[in-house]
Formats: C-alpha cells, sequence, structure tokens
C-alpha cells in the first residue's frame, strides 16, 4: 500500500493499493471525505455494503465503524483522495454560521455524494499537489479542507447537521451495539470509547450484559456469523474470514475448526457434497 499525503497532519491523502486486494478497518476521529480515482473500494457496515467505482465521492462520518475492501478494476489499482474535515477547520467554519438553525445529527452510514463538476473540479486540483518536493503550507490546506466543505453544503444541503455535531460519545446500550458491531476488528479500546465508557467500566459493564468476556464473546459471535456465511450463503472461506472480523486466513480456519470441529473448507466441500 503506497500513501502519499501533503502535510505535516495527513489531513490531505493520496492512496494507492498495489495489491489485488487490500484489507483495512477504518473509525476515523475526523469526518473523511474520499473520491474513488480508480479501482474499487467495498465498504461493509454493520447494516449495509456500498461498492464504489472510479468518480465516486462520499463522506465517512467520524466515529463510525467499517471494513474496507480495496481492489483492482478494470486493471486499474485502488486510488483514492482522502481529505480530513478536522474538528479545528470546521469548527471556525460554522462559528461564522447561525449554529441554531442546524440540528445536529448522528448517522451510522457513510453518505455518498452524486457526481456533481464542483466536485470533480475539486479532486482534480488537488492532483499536481502530490507531485511537490515540499509539505504543502498548513494554511493552504486549511484553505482546501474548507473549500471542501463549502462544495459539501452546495451539493447536500443536509450535510450540516452531521458536519456541526461536534458531541463525543456517550454511554450507550453495551449490549445492542456490541450485537450490532462485533464483526468489526477492533481494540477493544475502541469498542469501550465508542459506547462512552472506559476500559474498565467497559469489561465491567459487558461481563454483566454478557457473562463472558469480550474477547470470549466476539470470537463466538464471529465464528456464528462465519458458519451461517459459509453454510447459508454458500460463500468461499477466503471471501468470509476478513468480513466477519479474522485478521488471516490461517487464524480463522484454526478457531473455527476449534469450535465446529472442522475447518472451513472441509465445512464447504461438505456442504457440496450434500447439495449434489
Amino acid at each position: 500500500m503506497a500513501t502519499r499525503q501533503i502535510n505535516n497532519h495527513a489531513e490531505i491523502v493520496f492512496t494507492c493499493s498495489e495489491a489485488v486486494h487490500h484489507n483495512t478497518e477504518m473509525i476515523a476521529e475526523e469526518h473523511s471525505v474520499v473520491r474513488v480515482l480508480s479501482g474499487e473500494l467495498k465498504v461493509v457496515q454493520s447494516n449495509r455494503t456500498y461498492v464504489l467505482g472510479a468518480g465516486e465521492t462520499f463522506l465517512f462520518p467520524r466515529n463510525r465503524l467499517a471494513s474496507l475492501i480495496k481492489s483492482e478494476k478494470d486493471g486499474l489499482p485502488y486510488k483514492a483522495i482522502i481529505v480530513k474535515l478536522t474538528h479545528d477547520v470546521l469548527r471556525d467554519f460554522y462559528e461564522h454560521k447561525n449554529m441554531e438553525t442546524f440540528l445536529a445529527s448522528k448517522t451510522d452510514n457513510i453518505i455518498p455524494f452524486p457526481k456533481d463538476p464542483l466536485l470533480d473540479s475539486f479532486f482534480a486540483s488537488m492532483l499536481p499537489y502530490f507531485n511537490l518536493d515540499y509539505k504543502l503550507p498548513q494554511d493552504l490546506s486549511t484553505l482546501k479542507i474548507q473549500e471542501a466543505i463549502t462544495i459539501l453544503r452546495s451539493v447536500n444541503r443536509d450535510i450540516d447537521t452531521i458536519l456541526s455535531d461536534f458531541s463525543e460519545p456517550h454511554k450507550i446500550n453495551i449490549s445492542a451495539f456490541m450485537q450490532r458491531n462485533y464483526m468489526f476488528n477492533m481494540p477493544i479500546e475502541k469498542f469501550a470509547y465508542l459506547t462512552g465508557r472506559s476500559l474498565t467500566t467497559f469489561k465491567r459493564d459487558f461481563k454483566k450484559a454478557f457473562d463472558t468476556t469480550p474477547q470470549k464473546w466476539l470470537t463466538m459471535k464471529r465464528l456464528e456469523l462465519a458458519h451461517y456465511q459459509l453454510t447459508e450463503k454458500h460463500r468461499k472461506p477466503i471471501d468470509v474470514f476478513y468480513e466477519v472480523g479474522f485478521e488471516n486466513l490461517s487464524h480463522f480456519s484454526y478457531a473455527f475448526k476449534k469450535q465446529f470441529g472442522q475447518s472451513p473448507t472441509e465445512l464447504a466441500v461438505r456442504k457440496t457434497d450434500i447439495s449434489s
């Protein structure tokens, strides 16, 4: 994975995946605008999956979980530009607006934007910056982020309700949250933060809710989901392990066999034999 940034704070990033498939988990502390330049990006969230191709643009809201599967398409690698809408720039921008007119809201989903000449012009103007042999001045970086905010507000009239929300995660129902998001391979500390808890409080509340440790419960739930995908959806192990929260196929296969008495491949072969 080749990644280039054009300022010291990585607010504007060009990313390129040379691998045929590259998988990552994403949880951004800042709202991020992503333009896919080539290849394909599959965004898997708890309730929906998006497949985005060249020329498509979306907003990834802060503090939202997703699995990102980046792959080549039409013989071209995955390439994208990411612009992070930082807290400082957003606060300064909205200080000059009538905040009372915006009813701040959150969304669990990414927000796709329609194709628009303003978006095309904005991202085209940024490409030359990645060829600089020096860092982009911070003032210019801030101007580009402000330009991005202005364009997003023009393309989507409702975007203010999300961009103007500066609240931190509050204490929420731990059981409901974990049931929705267990498939994301995040550190326990991140789950704690997103449920509005310290790590110690999270583990204590988790024990009360599920009568086991977070790691044991997460492994069990992910394996159950994998079993369902293999047996009911007839998917291949290599297409399943990452989406259900495992980092690599070998670890997934080991844990699956320990839980169910046969490897994912053995189960898939058995199902094929029975159906034929």
